[in-house]
C-alpha cells in the first residue's frame, strides 16, 4: 500500500447502511516508511456509526472506551496544518490497555473458571488488549473527521489475540469446558436477575451473548445454565450488612469498591460523612452524555427517611432522558463540603478527558450552594420548578377533598409564581390568597408553616436564575418517582436508617435497571424494556397524542379536554391551559406529577395568542431585556450589551437550526466563510547562522530537509 503525506488526498467515504466498520473502508497509510498509520475519511456526523460496527466484530467482539480526550476552541489557531484537530478523542478496546485479574494487580492472560467458595471469577478484567485508534474533528473542516488506527488486531503486546472466541485461553480450559463470559453480557444477566426476569428468560438472553462469541457449542447450554443458576444464588445471598455496625460496614464497602468511589469522608468531630459513588459506566455516560451539555441534581433525596439524604448527579442521554451519573451520600450542604465533592468528581472526569465541560448545572433547590458550582464547574446555573409544583400538587390533593377548590387554589399559587416578572406586592398576593382559601384549614396551615417563611427566597431564585423547561423538569421528576419506587419497598423500610443498604440498592439494582434501558435502547433487544424507556418521561408520552385529540374551551379559555388514546370514551379536563400549574384530573397527575396531558396541552398552547408563554421562555426574555436596559443609552455599556445580546441570539438561533436539521451537512455548508491569515514563516524554515558559515549545499537537499522536518512534525501529533 502506497504511503501519502498529506490527508488532503484522501477522499470522505460514507458507506451505506445504518452501521458500519473497518472493513467497509478503504485504509490509506499516513506517515513515512519507519512508522505509519492506517487513517481514513469519514463524515463527523457518522463516527458513532462507525464505532458501534467496530463492536460488532464477530470474531472479536468489544466496547470501545474513551481512553483520553483533548478539544480546541474555533478560532484559537491563527496558523494550522490541514490534520489538526478541534476534537480529538482516543478510542481503546474495553478489554485493554492493562491486564487485571482478580485481585487489582496486573497478570498474564488468565484461564477463567467458576469457582465454588468464592465470587465468580471477574470476566469483566481488562485482558491487556492493544486494539485503539484516534478519531480527529478537523479544525479547518469541522464536518470530517479523520480516523487514525493505530493497532487494529486485538492481541497484546506479545502478539497473541487475548479476548473473543479465537483466544482459546479466554475461553477457558481445554476451550469446551466453560465458555467466556464478557463484561456486556454479564452485566446483561445480572440486570435482568436483579428486575426479577424468570430464570428461563435470563438463560436464553445469557446463551445467545456467549455464542457472540464462542460460537455455537452442545455444551454451552448446560455450562449456562450453571452460570446463570450460581450468579442468581450469589445475588439472593448477598447481603449489605457487611457489619453489624453500620459505619464498620460503609468502611469495608468502600475499601472493596474503590474504583467506584470518587470521594470518602468519615464522619469525624471536625467532618461530616461524605460519599460520592460514581462506577465506571457512570464516568463513561457522564462524558459522553454530560460534555457540553446540562448536569442536572435532583438534591434532598429522603430527607425525612434515610440517614443521610441523597444527592444525584443527572445527565440527560440521546433521548433527553435524566441518567444518574453520580451519587453523593451527605447531609452536608455547607460550602466547604459541597467544593470537596464537586473538586473530586470534575478531577476524575477530566483525568479521563481533560476538555470535558458542562454548558450548564440545573438546580431543584432553592437553599441549594451556587458559588461551589460557579467555582468548581464555571458554567451558568438554572432553576428548576419541578421540586415546588410537586409539593403543592401533592398536598392539595391530599389536604383538599373537593376538586374545584384543588383547581382553584393550584391556579392561583401559579399566578404567585408568574407575578415575579409583573411587579406584584407578595405579602399582599399571599394574603389575599390566604382570605380566599381561609376554610381549606389543613392546607393552609402546612402552607404557613413550611413554604410562607422561604418562599420569598424560591422566588428571588426564579427572579435571579434561568428557569428550566418543562421537559427538563419532567426527566428529573421521572427519575425522582422512579428512585422512589426502587428505594421504599415496604420490605426493606427497616433498613432505611443504614447507609450500606442504601449503597447496595444504588450500586446493584437501580445501577443495573439503567444499564440495561441503555443497553436496550442502543442494541435494540429487549423491545420490551426499550419500549418501557422511551414513555418513562411524560414528555416523550406527550408526543404520542395527536394534536386533534386537544380540544379548548373557546368561551374563556378556562380548561381543555384530552381524548384517551387507549379508551376514546375517556376525556382529561385540564384546568388553567397554557401554564405550568395547570391541574389534570388523570391518576398520574392526582399524586403530585406532571403528567402528559399536561404538557401536550402547554405545547399547542404556545403557538395560540390568547395564552401566555411558558415560564422558561419568559425567564429568557426578561433576561435578554434587562441586558438590553441596563447600559446608559449612547454608551460603550451599551454597544457591549448589543454585541453580547447579538452573540447569544445568533449561537440559539444555530442550536435551534442544528436540533431541527437532518443533515449537519448542510447547516456546515450554510454557515458564513472564516478568512484565515496567510501562514508566517515558520522559525523550522529558516537558515540558522551556523548554517550560512558552513559549505553551500545543493537546493534539492534543503527542500528534502525542510520536508523530512515537516513529516516529522506532523507524526508526532498523530501518535
Amino acid at each position: 500500500m502506497e504511503i501519502i503525506e498529506s490527508i488532503d488526498n484522501l477522499r470522505v467515504q460514507d458507506p451505506p447502511g445504518e452501521d458500519f466498520s473497518s472493513a467497509d473502508l478503504e485504509w490509506n497509510k499516513l506517515g513515512s516508511a519507519e512508522r505509519c498509520d492506517d487513517v481514513a475519511l469519514i463524515p463527523y456526523d457518522r463516527v458513532d456509526a462507525f464505532i458501534i460496527g467496530e463492536c460488532s466484530n464477530v470474531e472479536y467482539p468489544t466496547r470501545f472506551h474513551i481512553e483520553r480526550g483533548r478539544k480546541r476552541a474555533k478560532g484559537s489557531l491563527k496558523q494550522y496544518k490541514n490534520d489538526e484537530y478541534l476534537e480529538y478523542r482516543l478510542y481503546w478496546c474495553s478489554f485493554g490497555p492493562e491486564n487485571y485479574g482478580e485481585g487489582g494487580g496486573i497478570l498474564p492472560s488468565r484461564r477463567y473458571r467458576l469457582n465454588t467458595r468464592n465470587r465468580a471469577a471477574r470476566p469483566q478484567s481488562m485482558r491487556g488488549c492493544t486494539c485503539h485508534f484516534v478519531v480527529k474533528r478537523l479544525y479547518a473542516r469541522p464536518s470530517l473527521a479523520l480516523l487514525i488506527y493505530n493497532e487494529r488486531r486485538h492481541v497484546n503486546k506479545a502478539g497473541f489475540v487475548c479476548h473473543g472466541p479465537l483466544d482459546r485461553d479466554a475461553i477457558g480450559p481445554g476451550a469446551k469446558k466453560i465458555p467466556y463470559v464478557c463484561s456486556e453480557v454479564q452485566q446483561q444477566t445480572m440486570s435482568m436477575i436483579y428486575l426479577g426476569i424468570p430464570e428461563e428468560n435470563v438463560l436464553e438472553k445469557h446463551i445467545e451473548g456467549i455464542q457472540r462469541y464462542c460460537g455455537s457449542d452442545p455444551q454451552v447450554k448446560s455450562l449456562a445454565s450453571q452460570y446463570v443458576h450460581k450468579l442468581g444464588m450469589i445475588i439472593k445471598r448477598s447481603t449489605h450488612e457487611l457489619d453489624l455496625d453500620d459505619q464498620a460496614s460503609i468502611r469495608l464497602w468502600v475499601e472493596r469498591n474503590k474504583k467506584s468511589i470518587f470521594f470518602y469522608q468519615d464522619t469525624s468531630e471536625i467532618d461530616s460523612f461524605i460519599l460520592g459513588i460514581q462506577t465506571e459506566w457512570q464516568l463513561q455516560q457522564m462524558i459522553r452524555f454530560g460534555h457540553r451539555n446540562i448536569v442536572a441534581v435532583d438534591s434532598t433525596f429522603g430527607i425525612k427517611k434515610l440517614k443521610y439524604p441523597l444527592c444525584t448527579l443527572l445527565a440527560f442521554d440521546s433521548r433527553q432522558h435524566a441518567l444518574p451519573v453520580a451519587w453523593i451520600i451527605t447531609r452536608s450542604i455547607a460550602k466547604p463540603d459541597v467544593t470537596k465533592w464537586m473538586k473530586a468528581l470534575l478531577d476524575r472526569v477530566r483525568l479521563v478527558d481533560p476538555a470535558w465541560k458542562a454548558n450548564g448545572f440545573l438546580i431543584d433547590d432553592a437553599a441549594a450552594e451556587i458559588d461551589p458550582i460557579r467555582e468548581v464547574f464555571s458554567c451558568p446555573i438554572l432553576f428548576s420548578l419541578w421540586r415546588v409544583r410537586r409539593s403543592w400538587l401533592r398536598h392539595i390533593v391530599k389536604k383538599c377533598a373537593n376538586i374545584e377548590v384543588q383547581r382553584e387554589m393550584f391556579k392561583r399559587l401559579g399566578e404567585i409564581e408568574y407575578s415575579i416578572w409583573g411587579g406584584v406586592d407578595l405579602a399582599v398576593a399571599l394574603e389575599e390568597f390566604s382570605l380566599d382559601f381561609v376554610d381549606q384549614t389543613s392546607f393552609m396551615q402546612y402552607f404557613k408553616d413550611s413554604w410562607v417563611p422561604k418562599i420569598e427566597m424560591w422566588l428571588t431564585s426564579m427572579k435571579t436564575l434561568p428557569l428550566a423547561s418543562q421537559e427538563a423538569s419532567g426527566a428529573i421528576e421521572a427519575y425522582h418517582v422512579k428512585l422512589k419506587t426502587k428505594l421504599y419497598d415496604d420490605s426493606h423500610l427497616g433498613s432505611l436508617q443504614r447507609v450500606d443498604w442504601l449503597v447496595h440498592k444504588l450500586t446493584t439494582e437501580l445501577h443495573s435497571n439503567y444499564w440495561l434501558d441503555r443497553y436496550a435502547d442502543e442494541s435494540d433487544s429487549f423491545l420490551n424494556v426499550k419500549e418501557e424507556y422511551i414513555a418513562s418521561t411524560s414528555w416523550h408520552r406527550a408526543l404520542e397524542i395527536p394534536d386533534n385529540s386537544v380540544s379548548f374551551d373557546e368561551t374563556d379559555h378556562l380548561f381543555s379536554k384530552v381524548l384517551s388514546q387507549k379508551d376514546s370514551s375517556v376525556k382529561r379536563l385540564v384546568w388553567n391551559p397554557g401554564s405550568e400549574f395547570a391541574h389534570c384530573d388523570c391518576e398520574w397527575s392526582l399524586q403530585g406529577n406532571l403528567c402528559k396531558h399536561v404538557i401536550k396541552v402547554n405545547m399547542i398552547c404556545e403557538n395560540l395568542p390568547c395564552y401566555h408563554s411558558s415560564m422558561s421562555f419568559q425567564s429568557l426574555k426578561n433576561i435578554l431585556i434587562d441586558l438590553w436596559k441596563k447600559p446608559m443609552d449612547d454608551s460603550v455599556a451599551l454597544d457591549i450589551s448589543t454585541a453580547w445580546t447579538h452573540q447569544i441570539f445568533d449561537q440559539v438561533q444555530k442550536l435551534v437550526e442544528l436540533h431541527n436539521s437532518d443533515d449537519i451537512g448542510l447547516v456546515v455548508k450554510n454557515m458564513p466563510l472564516k478568512w484565515v491569515a496567510k501562514k508566517a514563516r515558520t522559525p523550522s524554515g529558516r537558515q540558522s547562522l551556523s548554517t550560512l558559515a558552513l559549505p553551500s549545499t545543493s537546493k534539492n537537499d534543503y527542500s528534502a530537509a525542510r520536508k523530512k522536518s515537516r513529516k516529522r512534525k506532523r507524526l508526532s501529533r498523530l501518535r
